[in-house]
């Protein structure tokens, strides 16, 4: 396996352990990709869920921009339900997997297909 595949089967079992959650492997490989060569980079790759400015710039740059939603209170809302259930005091919470739960949450999956 390649180290993309090797970061999937990574992202996939966090989603399993941690957030209780099965992954559909097909969309969590095109959220995977979709992340570019961030996914490679230590800080990059994850989410610092007690920063605002982190949380602006994922909502400005996934939710708006890439999944196309609206601005709105319900953003934010969306994505601090993520990070509850990613768990705050979990550490790495990984770029990909914080978008895969919000294109579920937002059911956007029709993006990536």
């Amino acid at each position: 396996m390649g180290k993309r595949e090797d970061l999937i089967a990574l992202y996939a079992d966090d989603l399993r352990k941690k957030c209780g959650i099965e992954p559909d492997m097909a969309l969590l490989t095109k959220v995977t990709i979709g992340c570019g060569p961030a996914i490679y980079n230590a800080d990059a790759s994850t989410v610092a869920g007690s920063q605002s400015a982190e949380l602006e710039t994922v909502k400005n740059n996934f939710l708006i921009k890439k999944l196309g939603l609206t601005d709105g209170p319900q953003l934010m809302e969306a994505i601090n339900s993520v990070i509850e259930t990613y768990g705050k005091s979990e550490r790495n919470k990984y770029r990909a997997v914080v978008y895969y739960m919000l294109t579920k949450h937002f059911g956007k999956e029709k993006i990536y297909a």
